[in-house]
């Protein structure tokens, strides 16, 4: 049921809505929210990111960037599931191949900022790996909570994930 595709522009609007539905649910959009939300392929994609989606019998229904830090590091951005889709295992599902993405592209790390208003996220993202670190200032004004994860743990959650999947 469950397809992950690399982003093409006509997925734009998906990656807009899915996204925009849950940071005005819970926040306040930021002007950089604005700007990755309408210009995903400049803000993500040129500078060296990937963004993946979901499809669910050949439907968007979910969306996560992978925005490059630096050489090594790449940060878990934009992770959404449409409302209509949750609880199928989609959020996981493309968690996952976000993990086999960032390694292709010479990840060795990944973090991700959250905001413990985002209890459903932080417990997926705690069951799937990542780990909470100190948040720096400055990065964004909702995020209260940072969360990283090695490539080699990634990889190894990844497998795990896969083998269950083909033993169900």
């Amino acid at each position: 049921d469950i397809t992950i595709v690399d982003y093409r522009p006509e997925h734009q609007p998906y990656f807009e809505q899915f996204n925009r539905q849950w940071i005005e649910e819970l926040f306040e959009m930021e002007p950089v929210d604005e700007w990755v939300l309408t210009n995903p392929g400049k803000a993500i994609l040129e500078p060296g990111g990937a963004i993946l989606m979901a499809l669910y019998n050949g439907v968007p229904a979910g969306t996560v960037g992978l925005r490059k830090v630096d050489e090594e590091t790449f940060e878990f951005t934009k992770m959404a599931v449409d409302p209509v889709f949750r609880r199928k295992g989609i959020a996981e599902a493309i968690s996952y191949a976000s993990f086999r993405k960032a390694k292709a592209l010479g990840a060795t790390r990944v973090v991700l900022y959250s905001n413990t208003l985002n209890a459903g996220a932080i417990k997926l993202y705690e069951k799937i790996g990542f780990w909470h670190v100190p948040v720096e200032e400055g990065v964004y004004r909702r995020a209260n909570v940072k969360m990283v994860i090695n490539i080699d743990t990634a990889m190894y959650e990844t497998d795990k994930y896969e083998r269950q999947l083909q033993t169900n």
